[in-house]
């Protein structure tokens, strides 16, 4: 899968147990897990000026963070709401920032975040889309080319090296590129959904919830970032 923490081996059998993991259980985690976010970030809005000069290496850390719960997926249970947490101040930073020089572009982001959520659930359920294993491996490939691009992109800046062209220009070509990004990782939604269910079919371990749902919120938070940004772009025109 694209997302690194939402992959078929996270299900293998070996982790099976006699509590499994279902769709319900699942939901009612990613529920809560975006919850404590958006509590979070609305909590400490006030507060994102003391983050703000500190945003790099809080997203490398958070980064990192990340990675234990991908690599030790049982951990989950308990550090998904920790990692939830530290989200918020990558969220609250960027949607500051963004507010400031476009103000109500947080509800746009937010409204289009959550509309762009809800139709690829429709298209999932409905099958409008099949993500089939070549569905995946198109999604995969464009998603890690993206990471890299951000990758490379963040080295020339810390380095003053270069710039990826397009990559944060208001021009026609930024914002198409930014339309590209935000619809892989909408479509990366939908691998998500597809992972919950063939972990709900296969019988993954009840704690599988926790981790299901902290691969839900990660693409969330980068949909999220993506729009905010495509919004930027548009209205700095």
């Amino acid at each position: 899968m694209a997302n690194p923490a939402m992959n078929e081996d996270s299900f293998s059998p070996a982790l099976w147990g006699e509590n499994t993991m279902t769709l319900n259980g699942t939901i009612n985690k990613s529920i809560l897990l975006i919850g404590i976010t958006l509590l979070s970030t609305l909590v400490s809005w006030n507060y994102v000026g003391l983050f703000a000069p500190y945003l790099l290496p809080i997203i490398i850390g958070t980064f990192l963070f990340s990675l234990v719960i991908i690599f030790k997926k049982e951990t989950a249970p308990y550090l998904a709401p920790l990692f939830a947490i530290c989200e918020w101040i990558v969220i609250a930073v960027f949607s500051a920032v963004y507010e400031a020089q476009y103000p109500g572009i947080i509800i746009q982001a937010a409204s289009a975040t959550f509309a762009l959520f809800a139709v690829m659930l429709i298209m999932y359920r409905t099958g409008m889309i099949q993500v089939t294993q070549k569905f995946r491996s198109w999604v995969m490939a464009a998603t890690w080319a993206i990471m890299l691009l951000y990758v490379v992109s963040i080295i020339g800046s810390l380095t003053w090296f270069y710039e990826v062209p397009f990559l944060h220009s208001n021009g026609p070509i930024g914002i198409g590129v930014s339309v590209f990004i935000v619809g892989i990782a909408s479509f990366n939604l939908l691998l998500d959904f597809d992972v919950m269910e063939h972990g709900v079919a296969a019988k993954a371990p009840k704690w599988m919830e926790w981790y299901a749902s902290f691969g839900l919120l990660i693409t969330l938070v980068w949909l999220y970032i993506e729009v905010l940004r495509l919004i930027g772009k548009v209205r700095s025109r």
